[in-house]
């Protein structure tokens, strides 16, 4: 066979596979239809809790804690809106460098603003953690704060540890403490408030509580309140907010899972007067069904109280995953916690981890005060930064597609998740807008993109197609008139 002949049977070649792939791809098209008539929930903020990394970093060199703060808050970063301040217990002190850095590390040891019962308080305890939350005031002046507790302080359990009791079903705070575990509790937000000007919008004083997970030496502070207990802790603690002069409100009860939550929730509705006494309904979504998500909502909406999915992270895949994978992953149960759970917030757990990439979205050194951002941090900034506070969630009929109008219902933000190893098409339906721009700007994170912009799509009557590579998400703007 000559040159020439050779040439051109694999110009036919290319051209027979190239066509053979666009093909198939056009046939296996996902229709991404966007409805702005069907509108949820609109956007309060996303965030983190602030232990326990903050605990670690707020004490490094003072421009470094800046540089992290303007990466997590600055609109045109995380844009993260919404902090939860862990109000530690603090442990034995026979215990410091025992059973919780064994299990957690060091981080986990929080410290206790109160050493006994009739000792005085000592306000530079958690100092760092404090440093990070003013650091954060003082870069994003809207930022809303909880204060939430994992445990009592050790004095105040049947243990004598703030890992949880000997027995982890059982409740581990003496029924004789539970004024002061409120007052408590008070004293520490009253202490922001009036030093700070930092006013806590809710106060938790429960984690994870009815689950089995808290024991004596443990691996981190956790506290079991069974929940006629968590109704009692509640009708002391109102009481004693409303006059307090503090405007912060209970949430409550920040349980594990989205079963539990349902469980506790349909409790105090069923109390008759504990629902009235709570300005705020937090859930985690470690484990949950999509049949789970419909029924938290509906029971959510039903109370009219405001709801957070306040804590989540990895976990419960079908397969192994890591890195990029595995924050598509979380990323997927973002969208089914939005979609179908609609809370107003959604928080991660951990912003920064040392020794993986999975938990944290900043990789670091707490005591080289060295860190460097990781795959997962852009995967979430695909979301943070433009689904905005003050957005409104809008229907789609796609499970991997996250939509939402901007408050001037002038812009329409649009995100696709990819979590296969294969190349997805998509078309956009934008039946629903009568008059769009022409083309529509495009964000993309996957395997060699950092959050950055793409070639706009353009808009051909009003539909817009969309090749999205493998483990990747991507996030489209486009301006609508009103």
């Amino acid at each position: 066979m000559n040159l020439s002949l050779y040439i051109f049977s694999l110009s036919i070649l290319f051209f027979n596979s190239s066509y053979s792939t666009k093909n198939e791809l056009s046939e296996n098209k996902i229709n991404v239809d966007i409805n702005s008539q069907k509108t949820h929930q609109t956007i309060e903020g996303w965030g983190s809790s602030l232990c326990w990394w903050a605990g670690q970093v707020g004490d490094w060199e003072e421009s470094k804690v800046d540089s992290l703060v303007d990466l997590i808050t600055a609109p045109d970063k995380l844009n993260m809106n919404i902090f939860r301040y862990n109000i530690g217990g603090g442990d034995d002190p026979s215990h410091i460098d025992g059973h919780m850095v064994k299990g957690k590390g060091k981080r986990a040891e929080m410290e206790g603003f109160k050493a006994s019962e009739n000792s005085e308080y000592n306000w530079d305890a958690d100092k760092a953690q404090g440093i990070i939350m003013l650091k954060i005031k003082e870069k994003r002046p809207d930022a809303i704060f909880e204060a939430f507790s994992n445990s009592p302080p050790f004095w105040m359990t049947f243990s004598g540890c703030s890992a949880g009791n000997i027995d982890p079903k059982k409740d581990n705070l003496k029924p004789e403490y539970y004024e002061a575990f409120c007052d408590y509790l008070i004293d520490v937000c009253k202490h922001y408030k009036n030093k700070y000007g930092i006013e806590f919008k809710t106060l938790e004083p429960f984690n994870e509580s009815i689950s089995g997970y808290w024991n004596y030496l443990g691996s981190q502070e956790g506290c079991h309140f069974e929940i006629e207990t968590q109704m009692k802790i509640i009708r002391i603690l109102f009481a004693k907010l409303q006059s307090s002069g503090l405007k912060t409100v209970i949430s409550a009860s920040d349980e594990t899972n989205i079963k539990s939550f349902i469980k506790v929730v349909k409790a105090y509705e069923k109390a008759g007067d504990i629902l009235d006494k709570i300005g705020q309904l937090n859930t985690h979504t470690y484990s949950g069904t999509n049949e789970e998500r419909i029924e938290a909502e509906k029971l959510a909406k039903s109370t009219g109280k405001e709801f957070w999915q306040s804590e989540t992270g990895p976990g419960g895949w079908k397969e192994k995953a890591t890195g990029l994978k595995n924050n598509l992953l979380l990323t997927q149960k973002l969208f089914y916690d939005m979609n179908l759970m609609r809370p107003q917030a959604w928080l991660d757990w951990q912003l920064m981890e040392e020794h993986n990439d999975v938990w944290g979205l900043i990789r670091c050194n707490f005591k080289t005060q060295q860190y460097h951002i990781i795959k997962n941090l852009y995967v979430r900034m695909q979301i943070t930064r433009f689904f905005k506070q003050g957005y409104t969630i809008i229907e789609t009929d796609y499970e991997s597609a996250l939509a939402a109008l901007s408050s001037e219902k002038n812009e329409l933000v649009v995100a696709i998740n990819n979590t296969s190893d294969s190349i997805q098409s998509f078309q956009l339906n934008l039946e629903f807008f009568d008059e769009t721009a022409k083309q529509i700007q495009g964000y993309r994170t996957s395997v060699n993109e950092n959050c950055e912009e793409i070639i706009p799509l353009d808009v051909s009557g009003q539909t817009s197609d969309y090749l999205a590579p493998a483990l990747s998400i991507t996030t489209f703007i486009l301006s609508l008139k009103k």
